[in-house]
């Protein structure tokens, strides 16, 4: 479980009682010993920290990009995308460059055990004008820092949440940053971002296939407290 931490300039979703949260989990860790393993995770964003101390494994993830001291969400919905942009004076790229520079800071940082969904700026692109993956000015950003955190350690998500929600028909990251992964000997963990049973496994075969195409052989798991490499 990677219940989203506490930010306290966003209460929508993220979680408003760590404590019953790490409760909770942890019954359910007894309940269910010797049957299956459970792990207790946090989703860190990179704006709001977390004591990690207190969990199995920490994901960092970053949803916001901030403007003068306000933070402005990029994946709650199209018009928040759309007002992240205004904000930088309708310059995409200006956004990608700081939405970037800030989560790869972050991350140099924190080491967090998991980046997730590395390009989620890119969410709305498949059912909009498309503001990213149709500028080769995106490009060129993504990649640079993508190469710049991809021999870190941290294992990448491949994350599929936008498939199973009808935004894209491809996972984060995208083909392009995961040759990058790839090259760099990076690793890569394959991830739903389910927030129901219904899509827990959704669009795993093909995000598979992907992998398999750009050349990676195998695929991070926890497993026995730790985690470990299995056979893609």
């Amino acid at each position: 479980f990677s219940g989203h931490g506490y930010t306290s300039f966003d209460l929508r979703y993220c979680m408003k009682d760590t404590e019953g949260y790490i409760k909770e989990i942890e019954r359910l860790k007894e309940k269910y010993a010797g049957e299956i393993e459970i792990y207790l995770g946090v989703e860190e964003d990179a704006f709001a920290p977390v004591n990690r101390e207190r969990f199995d494994y920490i994901l960092g993830s970053s949803h916001y990009v901030n403007k003068n001291g306000v933070y402005y969400p990029l994946d709650s919905h199209v018009e928040c995308m759309e007002k992240s942009i205004s904000v930088f004076g309708g310059d995409a790229l200006k956004l990608a460059e700081q939405y970037f520079a800030t989560f790869s800071d972050y991350i140099k940082r924190r080491r967090p055990d998991i980046i997730g969904h590395l390009d989620l700026l890119t969410k709305f692109d498949e059912v909009t004008e498309g503001r990213f993956l149709n500028n080769p000015g995106y490009f060129d950003i993504a990649k640079k820092y993508t190469e710049s955190i991809a021999d870190l350690g941290c294992i990448f998500e491949v994350n599929t949440g936008a498939i199973s929600r009808g935004y894209r028909t491809a996972p984060y990251p995208h083909e392009e940053l995961l040759y990058i992964i790839r090259k760099k000997s990076g690793k890569v963990m394959l991830n739903s971002d389910s927030h129901s049973a219904e899509t827990l496994i959704s669009a795993f075969d093909d995000a598979m296939e992907i992998l398999r195409d750009i050349g990676f052989k195998k695929l991070s798991v926890i497993k026995r407290g730790g985690f470990t490499e299995i056979s893609l």
